[in-house]
């Protein structure tokens, strides 16, 4: 069984991977256990010095990096050399900040008392294509300072950036064993949620994917952590910089060609501001240059597969027969589908009820902002949103009402290494990134002392 990396623009194969059999897969999960005995010894600095070359590893070769990204799942070259810089800067965050953010904590007690933080094992990784290197840096940075061995799964059309970060770790002086790659097929999962080693299973993909997986490491007991779907909100008051807001909105829906959890994509507008909103909106989007993700000037590339290409038409398609209004866009070739944008949209909608993974926006408009919030939180999904006003005190008690795990006011929705990230109902559970994302797979150990 092999693995295909295939280019989207071109549709050439690029690459082929060979399928871990099940004796190389257990060999592996051995290294990491042998692996994890030594590495949860060595002190903070250790480590700190292998991120911190890590990172240098990663600027050195952002350019190859970024191609190969590029080959792999399609988006613009710019875009991907900025993914590999955003990871190594993860990098370098942790290697300073993971000792202080994993210091004990004393209690007021009679008696001396106090929580001390313990690595657990291998945390094992089953990532995404669309952010192939930073959703991959995102866990490994923080787990790895922490003391705790990584494994991870990528998806199968970016093996090669896969591969490509095993041996950066290596290159950077990390033994071997403490962040590996494992290709498998999905009927092996199991078997490594399974191994004695394991000890924590971290998954962002789809609502399906996270369903699946989370059942299993119940089954093992076996903690998780979730960032499944999205279909985040971009709330437009009648007070917003309506020029910024209409800016940001097609950077928001159109960054990484639409395919991101975390892309803006139910614009939900008051009715007093909607029309000017959505022709500024629809200005920005035509300006939007498709092409070659390798050539200079191009702004947008291709969708990573031609099902997803195929998937989201359709729900443009079924959409427009629900009623929704075509205003910019509509063309599909191949993996190329081009920017678009619907309004008139209701809550009935698939483009609505769905998660469209794509540059496809779709406007609802809203009474006024109560409604506004009613309509942002109808939804199962529970990932981010986005307010504009120029009220920030009305902004900051709207925001405490929408049923999201981040809110941001008149910004482009984003994770930071500093700042936790996660969702709630189906958008899944748990927190990566941050003090509180660094402790979810440490063991916190009460110690009491009389």
């Amino acid at each position: 069984m092999m693995f295909k990396s295939i280019n989207p623009f071109s549709q050439e194969v690029i690459a082929e991977h060979e399928v871990l059999t099940n004796a190389q897969l257990n060999y592996k999960l051995k290294l990491s256990e042998s692996a994890f005995k030594d590495w949860k010894t060595t002190s903070f600095q250790q480590r700190a010095d292998k991120m911190q070359r890590l990172a240098v590893v990663l600027r050195e070769n952002k350019e190859t990096l970024g191609l190969l990204i590029t080959h792999e799942m399609g988006k613009i070259i710019a875009e991907s050399i900025a993914e590999v810089e955003k990871s190594a800067g993860n990098c370098d965050f942790y290697a300073e900040h993971a000792e202080e953010m994993l210091q004990d904590e004393y209690y007021n007690t009679p008696f001396r008392s106090m929580s001390v933080y313990d690595p657990i094992g291998a945390v094992f990784a089953i990532m995404p294509w669309n952010y192939p290197f930073w959703q991959v840096l995102r866990f490994a940075a923080p787990a790895i300072m922490a003391g705790n061995v990584t494994l991870l799964k990528h998806s199968s059309n970016v093996i090669g950036c896969a591969k490509a970060i095993e041996s950066a770790f290596l290159e950077a002086g990390f033994p071997e064993g403490v962040f590996q790659q494992i290709s498998i097929e999905i009927p092996q999962v199991e078997s490594v949620i399974a191994a004695n080693i394991v000890h924590g299973i971290t998954l962002t993909g789809s609502e399906g994917a996270g369903s699946s997986v989370a059942s299993l490491a119940g089954k093992h007991i076996k903690k998780t952590v979730m960032e499944l779907g999205g279909s985040d909100a971009f709330i437009v008051l009648n007070d917003a910089d309506l020029e910024k807001a209409a800016h940001v909105a097609a950077q928001s829906r159109m960054l990484n060609a639409g395919q991101a959890c975390i892309c803006a994509k139910r614009f939900i507008v008051t009715e007093k501001v909607a029309d000017e909103f959505v022709s500024l909106f629809a200005q920005n989007i035509k300006s939007l240059k498709q092409g070659n993700p390798v050539q200079e000037g191009i702004q947008m590339g291709p969708l990573a597969r031609l099902d997803l290409a195929k998937t989201l038409a359709d729900q443009l398609e079924k959409s427009l027969q629900q009623g929704a209004k075509l205003i910019v866009g509509g063309a599909v070739e191949s993996c190329n589908f081009q920017p678009t944008l619907i309004d008139f949209v209701s809550v009935n909608s698939i483009a609505f009820q769905e998660e469209t993974f794509g540059p496809l926006a779709a406007v609802i408009r809203a009474k006024d902002e109560n409604d506004a919030i009613a309509i942002a939180n109808n939804h199962r999904y529970g990932l981010a949103s986005a307010i504009w006003t120029e009220d920030r005190e009305r902004a900051y008690k709207l925001a405490r009402k929408i049923e999201a795990g981040n809110v941001f006011v008149n910004s482009l929705v984003r994770s930071d290494s500093r700042v936790p990230f996660g969702g709630i109902k189906k958008s899944g559970y748990g927190r990566e990134l941050g003090a509180v994302g660094i402790k979810e797979f440490m063991n916190m150990k009460s110690l009491v002392i009389e």
